[in-house]
């Protein structure tokens, strides 16, 4: 079997950033796939559950009522190794473009007060993992050590 487009990667190059993953045919439509990677593989911790499970909630509330990409969010959700997230968007894009959407949504998360949205049993399978506190730090360092001021470096993959 050949690898997935994701694990041709060299995860030993790889920095946070925003990453065009991959992208695909589905009818006249093309998917981007985003890699949004918030922390660096096998060099830094990973997110934890609760965290990561109360980011993906705030990030997916927030792209599925953004304005300009409501209609073109088909999925935003954790990646399995917890280092990241994935954003799959119609339409065919490049990292570069997505700053500004990626940046308002982190500032949105970092900035958060009230109920996280969709955390209550009768909305979520596990709405009990959730860590406001800590999803808020870790937008707030994403965006202070990645996103404000981001470079080719944090939005093209490494050379394997």
């Amino acid at each position: 079997m050949e690898k997935i487009t994701s694990f041709t990667i060299d995860h030993l190059k790889l920095l946070p950033g925003i990453y065009v993953s991959r992208k695909d045919n589905a009818g006249d439509c093309v998917i981007t796939t985003f890699d949004i990677r918030m922390t660096r593989p096998n060099f830094e911790p990973v997110i934890n559950t609760a965290e990561l499970h109360t980011i993906e909630h705030l990030g997916a509330t927030f792209l599925r009522n953004q304005e300009a990409y409501a209609s073109k969010v088909l999925y935003f959700g954790p990646m399995g190794c917890r280092t990241g997230f994935y954003l799959l968007l119609a339409g065919d894009y490049k990292s570069s473009d997505l700053v500004p959407l990626i940046t308002e949504m982190y500032e949105f998360i970092r900035d958060f007060e009230g109920d996280v949205p969709g955390a209550a049993a009768k909305d979520c399978g596990n709405y009990q993992d959730m860590n406001l506190n800590m999803a808020k730090l870790l937008a707030g360092k994403f965006l202070d050590s990645i996103l404000y001021g981001i470079d080719e470096t944090h939005l093209i993959y490494p050379e394997n």
